[in-house]
């Protein structure tokens, strides 16, 4: 199992986080176009990507609801059948709802930072940083604390569900 230490903040101008990005020196690895369905399961959640960078990957994971940097326990399994996959799972466990975003993604250190235009929902940022044996837990909380600083993101601008969340609030449902 993998482990990030992650964020997410609403920020409404991804130029200047683009800018504020490629000022660390951090590698833009591309933009993509990601469509993540959701299905509905018990406990953490579980959404199949489908990546135009990446391809397919069904992704479950575990993460609390908190607005502090949080642990979040994943796996990516890739998919070559996304539709035989996706039709599947929908008929076993039903469809939460799906999220659409276009995603620029650099990489900064062990710093994977999103901007991310959410349809529907608006413009956010979102820094993972990747747990390894270089970077334990402790130093990947301090690598998020300096990127807020340094993008300037303010405390009342974090959120702490998922897209899925807030679509969902959003739209008046409850899971």
């Amino acid at each position: 199992m993998s482990q990030n230490i992650e964020i997410k903040a609403y920020y409404p101008d991804l130029n200047a986080g683009q800018q504020k990005a490629k000022s660390l020196q951090s590698r833009l690895l591309g933009k993509d176009h990601q469509v993540d369905t959701y299905f509905n399961v018990p406990e953490g959640r579980l959404k199949l990507r489908e990546s135009s960078l990446s391809g397919s990957m069904l992704i479950p994971y575990l993460r609390g609801d908190q607005t502090a940097a949080k642990d979040s326990n994943y796996i990516l399994l890739p998919v070559s059948d996304v539709k035989t996959t996706k039709k599947l799972l929908e008929k076993m466990l039903g469809t939460r709802l799906v999220v659409e975003k276009e995603r620029t993604i650099f990489l900064w250190q062990n710093v994977r930072i999103h901007l991310d235009r959410v349809k529907q929902l608006g413009n956010f940022l979102e820094f993972e940083a990747v747990v390894d044996e270089q970077h334990p837990a402790q130093v990947c909380r301090e690598q998020v604390a300096f990127l807020l600083k340094h993008f300037e993101i303010s405390e009342t601008n974090l959120i702490a569900e998922s897209y899925a969340d807030l679509l969902e609030k959003q739209s008046g449902q409850t899971q």
